[in-house]
């Protein structure tokens, strides 16, 4: 087991699960921009099989996270981050050769299987090392790895395409992807030595479930605009059309790190009330001003909202659950994530194909001032206010 002390957070073991992170969402992060070009382009799709294929991996991903919570409380971590990496670089790699929407869409679902491993196992040895005091600090520093990704990932992947073509992206990223799993070898078992209760476990940890509701809408929301931001800044004339992601993630993570303690100081569902309210205002603003200027208006307040939604949601849902419970506590919040990432590109691309993808934009934001209030309601409960 890995060696947990007081209340220090930079552990050795601490650092490499940020870095494994990195890694496998900078992998995710060149697909973010490459996908939807690829299936639009040489796969000759339109607008709505682009937002299929972007969210078609929450299918399989989100009927196995229960699963993989369960597995993370009794085998342990480290396998599925490794495994989930692993299976992660398999069909990145395999994208590259395969020339066809339904190849393609198979292979997303495979993907969905990794990233039910991966992130599942991945949150709950983040809960395993952090300090309960600090637990929204080192979501937020961990989350870094993430936005880092989608930060650099989808230039990277705008780069590789522009001078390589879409086949070395695809292989670049599953390269990544593998070197994740390597690191992850390394952090150690992060699970407590206490003995796993016995009698059945419970695949839902049901006192997730109504914050998990507010996250939802934050991450579809996100899911639309990671699906259509390149292609609408293509659209309104952008010269570069990974500038909105690439500020989207800078803006994320400089504000993580300016802001890591937020979650810890204030009642964290309050906190992603008032998240899911500035990303309502963003989307709004790049749904309405259709211009370069209104759409990065837009991506930086959305980024602002996102930056003390998903450490304060999940501050909220781990406050409910035991060390035994962590693996199922992460697999009910992460199901969640699929449903948005997931199920958002799919919906608001029927909305984008139909009406325009500004419609989408206003879609998303409805649907996050929507959560808003839930979230808000949710937090005058007195089992839920932390």
């Amino acid at each position: 087991m890995t060696d947990r002390t007081g209340d220090r957070l930079f552990t050795p073991a601490y650092v490499l699960l940020s870095v494994a992170d990195l890694g496998y969402f900078t992998a995710v992060g060149v697909s973010v921009y490459t996908l939807p070009l690829y299936v639009t382009g040489p796969i000759g799709g339109d607008r709505a099989t682009a937002g299929l294929a972007f969210g078609v991996f929450a299918v399989s991903a989100l009927v196995l996270r229960p699963f993989a919570g369960r597995l993370t409380d009794v085998w342990g971590r480290r396998p599925l981050l490794v495994g989930g990496a692993l299976l992660a670089a398999l069909g990145l790699v395999l994208t590259a050769v395969v020339d066809s929407l339904a190849l393609i869409v198979a292979l997303r679902l495979l993907l969905g299987v990794a990233e039910a491993g991966f992130i599942v196992a991945g949150f709950a040895a983040l809960a395993d090392l952090a300090p309960p005091a600090r637990m929204g600090e080192a979501l937020s520093y961990n989350s870094l790895g993430l936005y880092l990704g989608l930060a650099f990932g989808p230039p990277l992947g705008e780069l590789l395409v522009e001078t390589s073509g879409f086949t070395t992206a695809w292989l670049v990223a599953g390269g990544i992807s593998a070197t994740s799993a390597l690191l992850a070898l390394g952090i150690g078992e992060t699970r407590s030595a206490e003995p796993v209760p016995e009698g059945p476990r419970k695949l839902i940890h049901r006192k997730a479930i109504a914050p998990g509701i507010g996250f939802f809408t934050a991450l579809a929301a996100i899911g639309g605009f990671l699906t259509f931001a390149a292609l609408h800044a293509d659209a309104i004339g952008m010269g570069q059309a990974s500038v909105p992601l690439f500020t989207y993630g800078i803006v994320v993570v400089v504000c993580r790190v300016a802001f890591a303690k937020v979650s810890d100081r204030f009642p964290p569902l309050r906190v992603g009330a008032a998240a899911l309210g500035l990303m309502s205002a963003g989307l709004a603003v790049a749904a309405s001003w259709v211009t370069p200027t209104g759409l990065m208006i837009g991506v930086v307040l959305l980024a602002l909202g996102v930056t003390f939604s998903t450490p304060a949601f999940f501050s909220a849902i781990f406050a409910t659950a035991s060390p035994s419970e962590r693996g199922a506590a992460s697999g009910t919040a992460s199901a969640f994530i699929d449903l948005g990432l997931g199920g958002g590109p799919i919906l608001l691309g029927l909305v984008a194909q139909s009406a325009g993808i500004p419609w989408a934009f206003a879609a998303a934001a409805a649907t996050t001032l929507a959560g808003a209030a839930w979230t808000l309601a949710q937090s005058r409960r007195p089992t839920l206010v932390r």
